[in-house]
């Protein structure tokens, strides 16, 4: 039979990293809808690249499993173009390359993370909520 103290910590681990993966993935998100409207200070430039964060499973203190964000990807998705020949970042064609961010997908990827970290919250709450039902059965 599992321990239930080991298996409850484990739970709180494994939402815990769950919570400060999703946590850097809104930084992520937010970085790139400030940076939507970004270009190059020189011109014909490459101006702001979307970020893409990267998770992997890992294992936390104590051996408990987890998942954390690894790393943050470069978007490859090729940039926009727009024809302003007077801005001070167009090529010598009069074209200004636009970040390959857009606001929609970003909205979508931070709705889903806000979601996946209120899964998380209601996870730990549910574990709190074992617990004292656990210790209240136990006094009786």
């Amino acid at each position: 039979m599992a321990d239930p103290v080991n298996s409850a910590n484990a739970v709180m681990a494994v939402a815990a990293s769950a919570l400060k993966a999703q946590q850097a993935r809104m930084r992520i998100i937010a970085e790139n809808v400030a940076n939507a409207d970004s270009v190059s200070k020189t011109p014909g430039g490459d101006p702001y690249r979307r970020q893409i964060p990267v998770f992997t499973p890992s294992i936390q203190p104590g051996g408990l499993p987890g998942v954390s964000m690894s790393s943050v990807a470069r978007d490859t998705t090729p940039f926009k173009t727009q024809y302003q020949p007077g801005h001070p970042s167009a090529d010598t064609k009069g074209y200004v390359k636009l970040p390959n961010v857009d606001p929609l997908i970003e909205s979508l990827d931070m709705r889903d993370a806000q979601r996946a970290y209120s899964a998380n919250i209601s996870v730990i709450e549910t574990q709190r909520a074992m617990d004292a039902s656990t210790i209240t059965l136990l006094k009786q």
